[in-house]
């Protein structure tokens, strides 16, 4: 059977196309020691890739020598939960002060991540799925807990153990602690048998470790941190180191372990659905801001159609009206060119009455002068009893003249 993942943190990213400088996770527990994700969103080498760093939160805490052995990959997903990319397993990898993080120095190439996220406005998640197989505590030249504070005591307050303290079986307690301190060697009268050190304030400061240990012992699980759990085993090894019988303790803090474990998985399914729900509202936020956009934009259209469909009416309007006004001309044109044909049919009858009336006058004219001829021919002629010609010519169409033709015509026809 392969590796039992636990899924230890969830970390959102969001406006990551802006984004520049690296991010740090929270901190969260897993093998003994606090752990943060740290994101390069412009790589830690190459600008053009996405960097992913696991290390511990707080080495220094964990003193000289320690190691922590893990397995662990990235998930990285949309607002969805739709998978994006999966980093490969790292096994059996070694942390320590020689070897603080492991990364991921090109975990995916930055234009690809942000076309895959551009639509879930510039965001996108990051999980972390780790399992701490093994741990080797580290150890102090003194005790962790004890060292600043010892200094601060012995350079800061030379006087403070004579003024505030009391004497409870040879340690200078303050009053305010006197009684829990008493309770203590009620119950466990050897605890302090063995202590080597003579120095009151070292003393009083290795009673104040064992009593902050009695009280977190005493607190429910499901309100202690793995940090604090941890820090309650190393404490625990400091005190029986420095001479303190604290079985009766660790006894304690095993059955709190398993306590605080069981609560812990309890605490873990509570911490996934809270993490859900916190994404599904993100969703909810992004599609409410998303459907209030729509609706402005719906609105923004229905008035640009509204504005649309008066124009198109105005434009109606307006057509209707250029149909009239061309209906009219076209009336006037039919009218025009009937007109022009009645008077052309007109001016041909005119053209043809005056045609017929040219060739009647030319007729006459042509019959005057043939008779004009042939009267000269008979003026010649003695004893001829004919009408003179002798007069003018204005004198030939006078009223008695033609008169006189006209029955000279008549004449000539019945000769004809």
């Amino acid at each position: 059977m392969g590796t039992q993942f636990r899924k230890a943190l969830t970390l959102t990213v969001t406006n990551f196309s802006q984004k520049s400088s690296p991010i740090n996770s929270p901190p969260f527990p897993s093998g003994g020691c606090d752990w943060i994700i740290k994101v390069y969103p412009k790589g830690s080498g190459d600008d053009n890739y996405l960097s992913l760093f696991l290390s511990p939160d707080d080495p220094k805490s964990l003193g000289i020598n320690w190691k922590r052995k893990a397995n662990f990959y990235f998930v990285l997903l949309n607002q969805s939960g739709r998978e994006l990319h999966k980093t490969p397993e790292i096994g059996d990898q070694w942390f320590c002060a020689d070897s603080l993080s492991w990364d991921f120095p090109q975990t995916l190439p930055r234009r690809k991540l942000a076309d895959k996220i551009f639509l879930d406005n510039d965001r996108f998640k990051i999980e972390i799925y780790i399992k701490v197989v093994e741990v080797i505590e580290g150890y102090h030249m003194f005790p962790a807990s004890f060292t600043n504070k010892l200094l601060q005591s012995c350079l800061a307050y030379p006087d403070k153990s004579e003024k505030d303290t009391v004497d409870v079986n040879g340690f200078q307690v303050l009053s305010s602690q006197v009684t829990s301190v008493r309770q203590v060697f009620d119950e466990h009268p050897d605890i302090a048998v063995d202590i080597r050190s003579k120095n009151q304030v070292v003393k009083t400061e290795y009673m104040n470790v064992l009593l902050r240990v009695i009280e977190t012992i005493g607190k429910p699980p499901q309100s202690i941190s793995e940090t604090e759990l941890t820090n309650v085993h190393s404490e625990l090894t400091e005190l029986t180191e420095v001479g303190f019988k604290v079985e009766w303790l660790k006894t304690k803090l095993e059955e709190l372990s398993v306590e605080w474990k069981k609560a812990n998985a309890d605490g873990c399914r509570i911490q996934h659905l809270e993490e859900h729900v916190k994404n599904l509202e993100l969703i909810v936020l992004d599609l409410k801001a998303e459907l209030d956009m729509e609706k402005a934009k719906s609105t923004s259209d229905a008035a640009t159609v509204l504005l649309l469909q008066d124009t198109l009416s105005d434009l109606k309007i307006e057509l209707v009206k250029e149909k009239a006004k061309t209906a009219t001309a076209t009336d006037k044109f039919f009218l025009l060119k009937e007109t022009y044909s009645d008077l052309k049919v007109e001016l041909d009858k005119e053209k043809a009455k005056s045609s017929s009336t040219a060739a009647k006058v030319l007729s006459l004219e042509e019959t005057l002068s043939d008779l004009k001829v042939e009267f000269d021919q008979k003026r010649g002629t003695p004893g001829t009893n004919v009408l003179s010609w002798e007069d003018d010519d204005d004198d030939l169409f006078s009223n008695t003249n033609c008169l006189g033709i006209q029955r000279k015509t008549n004449v000539y026809k019945r000769i004809n």
